[in-house]
């Protein structure tokens, strides 16, 4: 498949070096220097994905991750100077797939690119496969061809990595899965971030979702009660 990618950066050089490697690799690329005119160049055509500087004339990188989280899910890479952990987690937060800092190599951007699609293949697959389940937990319903969230009967919206948390911890109640498990799981095995972003995500879901029984095991990370259990 020849995938299309959309470069947001403002320095040039980046984003012709950028440009010029993936070219290489195969894919179809588009560039802008700032979010607003590449938001309007999606009315034509939308991308496979995204690689988005944070600091960006006007609207900044994670106001755009934001909105294209609203009515998309394709794989989003961030690329950027700060380097703090609290960025990286904000652009977890906000839907990026992964946060690359600056300087990089060209190379290990494509990489990650390749990855990260090679991830979305497999789960079309997946998908494909499953994709009329419905799960149910108490008053927790997931419908997995809409990636849809109901809790107690109403809908709920949810983020992609959110619905990716439930689905795992759904299809495998009351199995405990170690933080770095679901790290690799939701993120991706080349991801290298904090396992601070699990913990987000899950201090998310029970905003959301109060009342759903998601435990904390201690020192180690979380399990999903089945509720429905007799107690003996």
């Amino acid at each position: 498949m020849n995938y299309s990618i959309f470069i947001v950066e403002d320095d040039p050089n980046i984003r012709d070096i950028v440009s010029a490697y993936l070219n290489k690799g195969g894919y179809q690329v588009s560039m802008a220097d700032n979010a607003e005119d590449a938001w309007e160049l999606t009315r034509e055509k939308s991308p496979d994905m995204w690689i988005l500087d944070i600091m960006l004339p006007g609207m900044d990188g994670y106001e755009l991750c934001k909105k294209i989280r609203q009515q998309s899910e394709v794989p989003i890479i961030i690329i950027s100077a700060k380097d703090e952990e609290v960025d990286k987690i904000l652009g977890l937060e906000l839907g990026s797939d992964d946060y690359l800092t600056k300087p990089f190599s060209p190379r290990e951007l494509v990489a990650r690119v390749k990855r990260l699609f090679k991830r979305v293949d497999n789960s079309h697959a997946v998908s494909e496969q499953h994709n009329n389940d419905t799960y149910e937990l108490g008053e927790l319903k997931l419908h997995v061809e809409g990636r849809r969230v109901f809790w107690k009967e109403h809908e709920v919206e949810v983020t992609a990595k959110e619905f990716d948390m439930l689905h795992i911890l759904i299809r495998n109640q009351n199995r405990a899965f170690a933080r770095d498990e679901l790290l690799s799981l939701i993120w991706g095995e080349d991801y290298f971030g904090s396992d601070r972003a699990v913990d987000d995500l899950i201090k998310r879901l029970r905003k959301k979702l109060d009342g759903l029984p998601i435990e904390t095991v201690w020192g180690y990370g979380y399990r999903l009660s089945n509720i429905n259990e007799d107690v003996e």
